[in-house]
């Protein structure tokens, strides 16, 4: 049996590198940007996982993106999204959108609320380059996956309800009431990075506060919600 003090990690959110630039306070899971940890380039296939807060009438004016899988889960307030293929779109706290962005496409998203507005930005390696762009979001109450996983994005053969994505990964969320538990199996040569948007949760021993990251190797794992949970999870070769 796979000794659990080697095969889960957690990362405090205090550890994360940093950057605020008044109108958005980002912190870093693996390196981007101007934070640089070799240690924590990537997990699996995860590239990037950014906690952002974006501050009212604010956001990220248009980019280039090119072969990455990079999926936003919004936690509090809004996002508006505009592409060069002339997607918009606002998505709302607790839904996700989708952006591929393949062979290559420019975009911008802002936060057009009076409020700020928090989410994770995750970006996944694609199994291959190239490839027309795309771009989806899509509605995930939350009221859905109380007390049960549910697949909100997926390159993953079988999950059609799910936002795809050009990657043998899989996005997954759930909430958690206080003192229940939710398992999950993470297969043979894979790995999860885990992260509670809200609340402190237990995962066979180790204790992780809200926004922590937690970095699972494969097996069996259990998660006790200490205080009601919001969690995102991340499963990927």
């Amino acid at each position: 049996m796979t000794d659990t003090k080697t095969r889960i990690e957690v990362r405090p959110f205090e550890s994360l590198g940093a950057a605020n630039h008044g109108w958005l306070d980002a912190h870093h899971h693996f390196s981007f940007a101007d934070y640089y940890d070799p240690a924590c380039m990537n997990w699996g296939a995860i590239r990037v996982w950014n906690d952002d807060i974006i501050q009212p009438q604010s956001g990220f004016p248009p980019h280039p993106h090119a072969d990455m899988e990079i999926v936003t889960y919004v936690r509090t307030g809004a996002i508006t999204h505009k592409d060069s293929l002339g997607n918009e779109g606002r998505t709302e706290a607790g839904d996700v959108q989708v952006m591929s962005a393949g062979s290559g496409i420019r975009h911008a998203e802002y936060n057009l609320e009076n409020e700020a507005t928090t989410l994770f930005q995750i970006w996944i390696m694609p199994n291959r380059t190239g490839g027309s762009p795309s771009w989806g979001a899509k509605p995930f109450p939350k009221d859905s996956r109380t007390g049960a996983w549910q697949v909100l994005a997926s390159g993953m053969e079988g999950d059609s309800d799910a936002l795809p994505i050009r990657t043998n990964a899989r996005v997954v969320g759930a909430t958690i009431k206080a003192g229940e538990s939710l398992s999950y199996e993470v297969g043979a040569g894979r790995s999860a990075y885990l992260v509670p948007a809200t609340g402190a949760i237990e995962i066979d021993g180790h204790h992780a506060n809200a926004r922590d990251g937690v970095a699972i190797k494969e097996g069996h794992i259990t998660v006790k919600a200490i205080e009601d949970a919001e969690i995102v999870l991340v499963d990927s070769e």
